[in-house]
């Protein structure tokens, strides 16, 4: 499969990168188009097979597949400049971007259209994608979520759930770094480094998510366990609730769906 991805930002190349290292794709089936030299630099010193290139209508010929990966207020214009040449699906990570305003810009008859959803754990294969298909026939619609599939996992969803989903993964990822972060900070207030605070802090996450991927549970479930009556684990638990944790990331991610809308 030949890919174009019009936009090497910091989505953009997450997927660029993801699906090299994946062997979804080969280097050299892949075009970057960009009017930024410098994110076009850091695709070429990833992979300098991939072709680069700053000419939209020249980086979507011959392509099995175009991904817009560019900002919603420059999406309509990269689509309008784009849409006489091309015939294949096209995938837009455009937040806010309905697929009617997809068809409309591509005006006529458009291509198989696919709005996604991804978040920047793309780059390591660890992506949780949101799609919505339009138009697509199912051998389309099979090759852009094996595709996207090939760097996380991949959940077909209603287009009215898109705000939801977008700030429950794709803001997702900023949220849990925050409370990496926070987590950090209690580790070196404890007298670790602040290394060896954020190994510690790293592996126990990782360890909590695959933990729960493995064993199928609920979270309490796992969290019962490591909750001793009378224990350090139910103050801390205690303390952060009486500080409002619970009640911060709901509201958080409740003002981050409300934005998106």
């Amino acid at each position: 499969m030949k890919i174009t991805v019009i936009g090497a930002g910091n989505m953009g190349g997450a997927l660029v990168k993801g699906f090299v290292k994946s062997g979804a794709v080969c280097a050299k089936d892949v075009t970057v188009s960009d009017v930024s030299e410098a994110n076009l630099a850091r695709i070429g010193a990833f992979n300098p097979e991939i072709v680069l290139s700053s000419d939209n209508v020249k980086a979507v010929s011959g392509a099995d597949c175009v991904i817009v990966a560019v900002k919603p207020w420059i999406a309509e214009k990269v689509v309008r400049q784009i849409a006489s040449a091309v015939s294949c699906p096209v995938i837009s990570i455009a937040a806010g971007v309905s697929v009617d305003s997809l068809k409309e810009w591509f005006g006529g008859k458009a291509p198989a259209m696919f709005r996604v959803i991804p978040n920047t754990a793309a780059e390591y294969c660890e992506s949780m994608t949101f799609v919505q298909a339009a138009g697509a026939s199912e051998e389309e619609k099979a090759a852009v979520l094996g595709l996207l599939g090939s760097v996380g996992s991949v959940m077909e969803i209603e287009e009215k759930m898109f705000p939801a989903a977008t700030t429950l993964s794709s803001c997702g990822i900023a949220y849990a770094m925050k409370y990496i972060r926070a987590s950090m900070q209690g580790g070196i207030t404890l007298g670790f480094s602040p290394k060896l605070s954020e190994d510690i802090v790293i592996q126990t996450v990782k360890g909590a998510a695959k933990l729960l991927q493995e064993s199928g549970n609920h979270p309490e479930a796992e969290i019962d366990k490591v909750t001793t009556p009378g224990g350090i684990t139910i103050k801390g638990i205690n303390a952060m609730e009486a500080n409002g944790f619970t009640k911060a990331v709901i509201e958080g991610i409740l003002a981050g769906e409300k934005a998106g809308k």
